[in-house]
Formats: C-alpha cells, structure tokens, sequence
C-alpha cells in the first residue's frame, strides 16, 4: 500500500534536477501513505516524473522499492494497493519465461504488462489498485484503477502538463496547480455527501472511474477513461442467467467463495489484524480469518457511551465466540470531536459522511498493532443490507397506485403544522399512545414522509432517500448540477427489478464515492492498508446471479450471508437491529459543537465567501438549535465545505 505521483511536461521545457525536484515535493505530501521509504524517477527527454511513497506490505527487501522498471527496461511504474494473486500469475509468468529478481507483485505486474499487454494484464489481476505506467517505447503514460475503486487515482491538465496522484493534496503541490473551485461540483457535494466520480472539488481536475484505464499521449488531451470491466454488465448477466442450485449449494459456494477471498487478503509480511463491529458483514470475515489461522486474529472495535449508537458490546461477543484478540477503546464526544480539526486534510476535498470520525478512529487503534487490517464493507450493497431494499417498493407498492396529485395534497395537509405544533400534538396525546409511536421529534418525521408522498415514482423516491440537499443548486451559487447514474432518467433502467436496481445504483456511486473514500483516507491518514474480502470481483459477481430471495428473506437483508456466519457463529450473537457506524452529530451540534459551527454558519461569512445562499441555511440551523427539524446531515455537508474552505486558505502553497 502505498501514494503514487508525477506529472508529464509535454512542452519538455523541465531539466532533469527539476524534473525530481517537483516530483519528490508531490510525493512528499503522501508521506503518511507510505512512510517506510520514497523514491522518484524521471525521463528527461520525454518530461516524465514519477513519485511513490512505499508502506512496505509484500516484500519488505530493496527488491519491492518503487517506481520500478520492468525487466527489459520498457516500463517503469509506480503503484498502490495489493494484486492478491501475484503468486499465482508469477507461475504462470515463469512457466513462459520471466524470471524475477524479488517477490513483489509488482514486480509481477511489469511482468504482466510485457507478456499481456495493458488491458489484457489488468483482467488478469485479483486485487486493489491504482497505477501509473510509463511506456518507454510507445511514448504513453498508462493510468489504472481497480474494478470497484477501492484505491484512488485524480488526475488533470495543468496548461501543458498532466497531473496525477493517490491524493488531491499531491496535485496541489505542483507549482503552477491553479486550485479553481468547481461550482458544479458543490452541487454534486451538497446532494451526495462527497463528490462522485469522475469530478472533484477543483475545476479540470477529475477521478479515474472504477474499472478503467486512462491513456495519455503528447499529441491527445483529450481521451477519455476506457473500461475493461462493468459492473452494469455484471448485474445485468448475473439477473439473466441466476444461479440455479440449492439453498445449501448456494450456502457452500458462498462460503467458499469468501474463504478464498479472505485467505488472499491475509497474505502480508507484517502484522495483520481485522476491523469488527460485532455486524453481520465483520463477523463473516472475522470468523474466516480465525477459521484460517493458526494464530488468535487481531479484532478492533470503537465504543461510545451513547447506548444508541454502541455496537461495542454486540463485537466483545462475536470476538469471544470465536477467540480473537480483541482491542476495544470506549470513545467520549471530546475523543471524537478532537478529529474534527483533521479532517479537510485528512479527506483533500469536502467530504461529509460523519461515519468518517469513527471510522479513522478504529484505523488509529487498529494502527497501533497491525499495519494490514481487513473491513467488512460492500455486504450492504451485494446481499440486500439496507433497509431501504426492504421498504421502498412495499411503500411504494401500497401508496404508487394513488394518484400523485392526491399524495402531493395530503403531503401539503400534512406540512400545514410546523414541525413543532405536530410535536405539541404528540406532547398532549403521549398517555394514550402506543410504545412504537413514541418517537423522538415526531414532526420532523412527518414532514419527511410528507416529502416522500409527493414523488413521481420508485426512482424519485429512492433519488430523495438518499439525496440530502433536494434542490443543490438553489443552494450553490453559479452551479449547474450535472447528471450523475443516480439523477439521469434518461434511458431503459440496466435492471427491471426496483430493488435489484436500488443496490446496482450503491454499487456504482454510494459504494466507491462515499464508504470507499472514507476508508481508504481514514486508514492511510494513519499509514494503515485496508482490505476488503467482499470486493473480490468473484464475490461480486457471484453475488450478482443469486436470486433476491437468497439476499432478502422475510424482510430481512443479507439473509444468505447470515447463513454462512451461523455455520461459525449461534443466531443468537446475530440476531439484533441492524446499526449504522454513527455519531450522535445532532447533539453535538447542539452543543459542544455549537460554537464552531455559528461561526461557519455566519450570515456575513457565508455572504462574502459567495459559494451559497445563506438564508436557507442559517433557518434550517435555527431549526435545528430548536429542537424542531434534525438537520444534522444538512448542516453537516456544510459545515464540512466551510471546514475544508477555511483550511485550503492557509495552504502552505
């Protein structure tokens, strides 16, 4: 694992000393990506730059130091991530010839790339990566990304030269990097909670998709990304030709399915470990890293006092069970408020998933004892885990067959009381009400399913689910929100099943965009590589062909998955409300918080700053202090923008 880098001047107007200069100031700011050893390399006749930043995983000798060139000289490369399979390819490369001098996969890579050629080679890899490959011969900067994205690659054009880098903070440290912020970007932002791919926060500067190589040449600026693998085609395969065996055939394949996968990913030469939160998804992996082991398997997990938001216990269990190592660190609101100020450098751009606190947090604690340490994410999106899979289309089924116009009117009824007087009106009914109506800010909750009545269809209602600014660029100055896989309407839907069609839409955007982000910035931000056993692409598409009825049961997500924990864990230890890995934001704003963001919320600052209309901001945050609307998720996407704004301003460039 590792942060890659460089540039290409096409104009070649760069001498080789400033050449590496530049190169070794990029690379420089990924140091925490890898912080046992760096290197440059250049090609002063073409202006090529390469940077790396190494966390020695696989390989630890000289032998795996990069950028690295490939045996015949024709390649160099700088590279980040893991090929899990490398060992299996480097005997099938030596059986026609290649002979290796250390046993890095990426030396096995070059060598793939020399035997295969670009695309074919990259099929060929079970693994997460990104990469920059320069072809000596051909005169071709070559960049890659893994199938589902787990590792991140930006890249852009700056006048005559090509950026690339692991991170934005690389790209910046350019010299003539021009930092434009791209309007229509925040729009993106405020609607997802992160900005999708393939844009970023600066104008001209974008993310290589998942599943894609990217092809630069000195006479063509404008290719575009040219996939070698696809998920739509994944799903759409996998729903039209669907596994076919027993519930017990389906149990086993899984099982073995993920047993493989997880025995690729605890191959490393240094101390590993495993993220567990006591859910279905941590479990699974958990329990076959222990059923692989000779060894008591590292477990981590994060605790918060809060009892609402603690899984702590529910993990102590699972780990008990099954006789990890267990780690687990009780968290007081000042442990987790104290990574705010970490956070616009620690993720380069805005970002606003607050799961982004304790999920860098577990990565610090993980941190102190492993350097390799797998997760459990992406069970939600391939085995049905949301509850939004379970409820829309039965929503939907029992109120699409009213007509909107009388859905819209009995959601205008239903938003004639504030928020507060239906509060009031709960207050003054509370004796008589039964437990399951006895919620906390029950106005606000009829105010969002008053919204939810007035949509067109199944795809709006999923597109307001999981949109939370509904009307970015009202909000955004100067901003025209583009269309994304999750707002275009255009087009025959890739899935004729809704809910099949909700979870390909994660797979594509929530997944890379947001869970992906948070985990690959949250775990290197401490120099701590992350595996993930469920996106081996074998999982994924195997995933893809089971039936909904072997991921949802009886409304019940995930429930093939749960039968392969229960053959190493009792249904006892599984059976509780699904949690997600939360924070109680909304009373730290409230309070603690309350401070810091009335200053970023300022009227007058928002107005000079020109990037929103502060009026519907600074009424929501007033709701919001009130106790009448949680706007938590609104009001931290922009908090998160002004936090990032503020610390770009005093970037040291």
């Amino acid at each position: 694992m590792c942060g890659i880098t460089g540039f290409w001047d096409i104009s070649r107007q760069k001498n080789p000393e400033s050449l590496e200069a530049i190169a070794q100031r990029m690379s420089s700011t990924l140091l925490h990506r890898g912080p046992d050893s760096g290197g440059t390399w250049v090609d002063e006749n073409c202006g090529i730059a390469l940077g790396h930043r190494r966390l020695a995983i696989v390989d630890l000798s000289p032998e795996g130091h990069q950028p690295m060139l490939s045996a015949s000289g024709r390649y160099a490369i700088v590279f980040n991530g893991e090929i899990y399979n490398f060992l299996e390819l480097r005997r099938e490369l030596e059986k026609l010839g290649h002979k290796f001098r250390g046993s890095s996969d990426t030396e096995v890579m070059l060598a793939a790339f020399s035997q295969w050629g670009l695309h074919s080679a990259v099929e060929h890899f079970n693994g997460m990566f990104a990469f920059a490959l320069w072809d000596r011969q051909e005169r071709l900067l070559h960049l890659g990304r893994d199938r589902l994205g787990e590792k991140p690659l930006y890249y852009g054009w700056m006048g005559q030269t090509f950026l690339f880098g692991s991170e934005l903070k690389a790209l910046r440290a350019y010299p003539q990097f021009q930092a434009e912020i791209n309007r229509d970007a925040l729009a993106l932002y405020l609607r997802h909670n992160c900005i999708p791919a393939p844009y970023s926060i600066y104008q001209g500067i974008y993310k290589l998709p998942p599943a894609c190589l990217f092809t630069v040449s000195p006479t063509a600026t404008a290719s575009e990304p040219i996939p070698y693998w696809s998920a739509k085609s994944v799903a759409e395969q996998g729903t039209t030709h669907p596994f076919t065996g027993s519930d017990t055939e389906a149990i086993a394949q899984l099982d073995a399915l993920l047993r493989d996968a997880v025995r690729l990913r605890m191959m490393a030469d240094v101390p590993l470990g495993a993220f567990l939160s006591g859910g279905i998804d941590s479990s699974t992996i958990v329990a076959l890293m222990q059923a692989q082991s000779s060894h008591r398997v590292k477990t981590f997990t994060i605790g918060f006092y809060e009892a609402s938001y603690n899984e702590a216990k529910y993990a102590k269990a699972i780990a008990q069970h099954l006789g990890t190592d267990h780690t687990e660190l009780y968290l007081t609101p000042e442990d987790a408020i104290g990574v705010i100020p970490k956070l616009p450098t620690l993720y380069d751009e805005p970002f606003a998933d607050s799961s982004q606190i304790p999920t860098f947090l577990v990565s610090q604690l993980t941190r102190q004892q492993v350097t390799v340490s797998l997760s459990g994410d992406a069970g939600d999106e391939l085995f049905g885990g949301y509850n939004r899979y379970c409820w829309v289309s039965n929503l939907w089924q029992k109120m699409g067959w009213i007509p909107q116009d009388f859905r819209k009117t009995a959601g205008d009824i239903l938003t004639r009381l504030s928020p507060d007087s239906w509060d009031r009106v709960f207050t003054s009914f509370d004796p008589l009400l039964p437990s399951q109506l006895k919620q906390a800010t029950p106005g606000d909750k009829i105010h969002k399913l008053a919204a939810v009545l007035a949509v067109p269809n199944e795809e709006a209602m999923y597109r307001h689910l999981v949109s939370h600014c509904k009307d970015p660029e009202s909000l955004a100055i100067g901003s025209s929100e583009p269309l994304t896989a999750l707002t275009n309407d255009q087009g025959k839907r890739e899935l004729s099943d809704f809910t099949q069609l909700m979870m390909y839409l994660d797979l594509i955007t929530y997944l890379p965009d947001d869970i992906l982000v948070k985990v690959d910035r949250a775990s290197m931000g401490v120099s701590l590589e992350s595996r993930i056993p469920l996106l081996d692409h074998r999982v994924v598409e195997f995933a893809w062909r089971l039936p909904l009825s072997l991921k949802i049961h009886k409304g019940q997500g995930k429930w093939l998955l749960r039968q392969v924990l229960s053959q190493y864990v009792p249904n006892s230890l599984m059976e509780r409300p699904k949690m997600g890995f939360a924070i109680p934001i909304d009373q730290w704003l409230q309070g603690s918080l309350r401070d810091w963001a009335e200053a970023l919320l300022d009227e007058s600052r928002l107005q000079q700053e020109g990037f929103f209309n502060p009026q519907p901001i600074r009424h929501k945050w007033q709701e919001h202090l009130a106790v009448q609307r949680n706007w938590q998720y609104y009001l931290w996407d922009i908090l998160m923008f002004q936090s990032w704004l503020e610390a770009s301003k005093t970037d040291p460039r």
